[in-house]
């Protein structure tokens, strides 16, 4: 029989896992994993807060799995300029697509393209050093307001409120630790549409806000009081009450002992109206929401405002679309039945697959990936049955007409590079952004492993 060969697109922890799952149930496959950046892991290389050291040995587990001899990785590849979706079909057995989420959801109102009206995603990407991300920053506001109840909100607070000398010992590049420097904030305002036991946070990512060195977390009672609804979500959910606990114990604080020089001040109940300002943003104008029985949230017509100097919008990613696989913009995900992409008619697209944020949305943790890639290689495999494949010889010559790619050897002298560079200041490593210098390290002549 003729060895499958598969093409995943997107070396971050979706693909990456399917690619593991594969080869475990398929132990004479030949996967090629394309990536367009320079360096693997995706999330959990340039989504991940540098001062998050924990999740990103994840990219340890990952090592692993791309150390094994059946995977290929072809970095600096992207689908679409230069090579196509058509192509990589033609010379595989069957495609999967694992490309992500890596835009902003947006708010939908006035003055959201005003500057000093950041993405939360572009802001990351800048903190995290991916190589498309601009090498400067704007941190001129004293007051700045994030919007959001996840994570994601909570990563972007974290790092706006941290002062620099506190992530000198992360992985962050050198233009990002000198951004940091200059930021002169002093109050943050964590905007909140819904009440407290209804925010996504998790409740360790929480308690974080209140380690930080010479920062209050300020939260006022008045907005804890909790209703039917709030009361069931904390006696069915053991997060959600460790939440609601934490934020009762901030705001028992007494005041008079806050005098951090840096301050965040949570607040729930309103969502976005209007971000205000003629040449820049000088504030924000939210509307005070409530809660219904059931803890579904109106508008109440009643306006709050708050004076920043810049506001960060965190309610979500969206994925982008990849040229040669259906789309659906409404969504912002490939249409999917257990994995298989969808055509128009609403049929599998024969040999096509998804998983990860691509296919069911951007929600869940990294881990949570991984029973999302099981099921698409379930269908894959099912699909594949015994059929003839198209063999080898195919792929290979598709391989050695790409230029520039950066394989497992090249990724690895990227990688000991990054480590050096960390060793002269006394950390683990520090990330290399420029892409061109990245390619340097990699020695870019050489094909992929």
């Amino acid at each position: 029989m003729t060895i499958p060969v598969i093409a995943i697109v997107g070396a971050g922890p979706a693909g990456v896992y399917a690619a593991d799952i594969l080869r475990t149930r398929v132990p004479d496959v030949q996967i090629d994993l394309f990536e367009k950046l320079p360096a693997p892991y995706g999330l959990v290389r340039y989504g991940v807060s540098p001062d998050h050291p924990r999740i990103k040995k994840i990219q340890d587990a990952l090592h692993e799995v791309l150390e094994h001899p059946g995977i290929r990785l072809l970095c600096n590849v992207e689908v679409g300029t230069d090579v196509s979706m058509d192509e990589l079909r033609a010379a595989y057995d069957a495609v999967i697509v694992s490309t992500g989420a890596d835009r902003d959801a947006d708010l939908g109102i006035p003055g959201e393209q005003l500057p000093g009206s950041f993405g939360g995603a572009d802001f990351v990407a800048w903190y995290d050093g991916h190589p498309d991300a601009p090498r400067e920053w704007p941190l001129d506001a004293q007051a700045v307001a994030v919007i959001g109840a996840g994570n994601v909100a909570l990563d972007v607070a974290r790092m706006l409120i941290t002062h620099a000398e506190d992530l000198a010992h992360t992985d962050i590049p050198d233009h990002v630790e000198r951004g940091f420097v200059h930021n002169p904030v002093t109050d943050l305002h964590l905007l909140i549409r819904r009440g407290p036991a209804d925010v996504r946070f998790s409740p360790l990512e929480l308690r974080e806000l209140g380690t930080r060195r010479d920062v209050d977390v300020i939260v006022d009672p008045a907005q804890l009081v909790l209703d039917e609804h709030a009361e069931r979500m904390i006696a069915q959910f053991s997060q959600r009450r460790i939440v609601v606990r934490t934020l009762s114990e901030w705001a028992a604080i007494d005041p008079a002992t806050r005098t951090a020089s840096r301050r965040i001040h949570l607040h729930f109940y309103q969502q976005p109206a209007r971000i205000l300002g003629e040449h820049r943003v000088t504030g924000i104008e939210m509307e005070r929401t409530r809660p219904d029985e059931l803890g579904r949230i109106a508008g109440t017509g009643e306006i709050i405002r708050h004076e920043v100097g810049a506001v960060y919008r965190t309610i979500g990613y969206r994925s982008s679309p990849l040229p040669g696989v259906p789309f659906d913009e409404a969504t912002g995900r490939v249409p999917n039945a257990a994995g298989r992409v969808l055509g128009a008619d609403g049929s599998p697209i024969p040999g096509l697959y998804a998983t990860g944020w691509i296919r069911r949305g951007p929600v869940g943790l990294i881990g949570s990936t991984k029973s999302d890639a099981a099921e698409t290689v379930d269908s894959l495999i099912s699909d594949l049955g015994g059929k003839a494949g198209v063999g080898p010889e195919g792929s290979a010559r598709l391989r050695d007409r790409l230029a520039g790619v950066v394989g497992w050897d090249g990724w690895l002298r990227i990688d000991t590079a990054e480590r050096l560079l960390g060793a002269e200041r006394g950390r683990e490593r520090t990330k290399i952004v420029d892409r061109d210098l990245l390619l340097d390290h990699a020695r870019t002549t050489e094909h992929a492993r």
